[in-house]
């Protein structure tokens, strides 16, 4: 009998074991579909998309004096100190995630300016930017440039192709003058700067791929193969 107690102890306390490893686990929490909301007072990061909104690759370089100091083109004054960059057609306060393709480091910018004037460049990077990335010593870097977040509020803009950048006004003028009779529309821009420059602008296109149409036109009838590219005009 007492055998016959054990054994019936023993099958009551596997019954027992099995029911527990049947046990129901709770499922993890939802993962939320919205991201947290930032402290009062503090500015949100920008974060990067599994896709970049927007992307390029090219070379960059950094612009300080004489324009620390000065108006940008939207119409904040350009502080060097701050992480905010120059670039042709992206809209203002874009927020930009710019690698360097050569030391893997990378920034977060804001566009506050146009820039650069230089064929071949792609974006302007302040001094603490170029200084965060070790840019400051070369001058310039090989990047690729994503956007990682648009600004809330977007406006029309239109886009021109520059085709030349002169210190002599007469010069620009007389390049415009030319442009106009071939391409129908075409204007001198001030940059100011130290010295001064004056930039020519041919056509005035409602979207950025008309505008690369007419700057592959007219790289193609002036036989120059890298004298003209779009920039987006702000004010008229």
């Amino acid at each position: 009998m007492r055998s016959a107690g054990i054994v019936l102890a023993l099958m009551v306390f596997l019954s027992a074991c099995a029911h527990q490893k049947r046990a129901a686990v709770p499922p993890p929490p939802p993962v939320p579909t919205t991201p947290p909301q930032p402290s009062p007072g503090v500015a949100p990061t920008p974060q990067l998309p599994a896709q970049p909104l927007y992307a390029e690759a090219g070379l960059a370089s950094w612009y300080g004096h004489p324009y620390h100091g000065r108006p940008a083109a939207d119409g904040e004054i350009y502080d060097m100190e701050q992480m905010v960059a120059a670039h042709r057609t992206l809209p203002f306060n874009t927020w930009v995630r710019v690698f360097d393709l050569d030391n893997d480091k990378s920034i977060d910018l804001r566009i506050i300016d146009r820039g650069p004037f230089v064929d071949g460049r792609i974006i302007d990077l302040s001094h603490a930017a170029a200084l965060a990335i070790d840019m400051v010593r070369p001058g310039t870097a090989r990047v690729r440039v994503e956007v990682i977040r648009w600004p809330e509020l977007l406006e029309a803009s239109i886009f021109a192709v520059q085709v030349g950048l002169f210190r002599n006004r007469g010069n620009a003028e007389r390049l415009r003058q030319e442009m106009e009779s071939r391409y129908g529309m075409a204007r001198v821009i001030l940059r100011a700067g130290d010295p001064d420059e004056w930039c020519v602008l041919v056509g005035s296109q409602s979207t950025e791929n008309q505008a690369k149409a007419l700057a592959a036109r007219i790289r193609e009838e002036s036989g120059e193969k890298s004298a003209a590219f779009v920039v987006r005009v702000d004010s008229t």
